[in-house]
Order: C-alpha cells, then structure tokens, then sequence
C-alpha cells in the first residue's frame, strides 16, 4: 500500500483531486491510500505518508516541509499548478508514484 498525502490551504480543492485520483488508481489496479487536509490539519496528523503533496497555493512551504519530513523517508513536492487547476488526477497520480523511484 502506498501513502499519498495532499495538503493546501483550506482541504477543499484537495478534496476534489483525491477523489480524481483514487478513480484513476482504481482504474489502474494500484494499492494506494490518498488522504486530503488543510496545512492546518496536517501538523497533526498521525497517519502513514509515504508522498506528501502541496497545492500550489502553499508551495513556500515545500523547504520546510522538505526539510522535516524527507529524513524521515517522505517524499515532498508541489503538484503542478496545471495538473491542480484541471484536476488531473491521472498526472498528479503518475507524478507522486514516481517521486517513489
């Protein structure tokens, strides 16, 4: 099972890319657990990460992020600003799957 994480400022344009994203790995038979919250939230968040993605609204805080959490075996990086604007679930799904490699 692979651990994806998205974040921005408020969770309700994450909401609506994790759900693209599930049917896309669902369509592609991959075993993966995708969780959408609010910055806010996540500094409390207790559940497995594996990839954890920004929306571009938050993306100054990729070096803190980065900095914190790539020690720890957690992969960071802010969707694309294209790929978030058009909900691309399928792009965003290929990208935090290679972040992985």
């Amino acid at each position: 099972m692979i651990y994806i994480t998205l974040v921005c400022a408020a969770g309700m344009s994450t909401s609506m890319l994790m759900a693209k994203m599930q049917q896309s790995a669902k369509q592609r038979q991959i075993d993966v657990s995708i969780v959408a919250m609010p910055e806010e939230k996540f500094k409390t968040h207790n559940g497995k990460t594996d990839v954890l993605l920004l929306g571009p609204q938050i993306s100054y805080l990729e070096d803190d992020l980065r900095e914190k959490y790539e020690p720890q075996g957690i992969s960071v990086a802010v969707v694309d600003m294209v790929d978030y604007g058009m909900m691309n679930g399928e792009k965003v799904l290929a990208d935090a799957l290679a972040l992985l490699k």
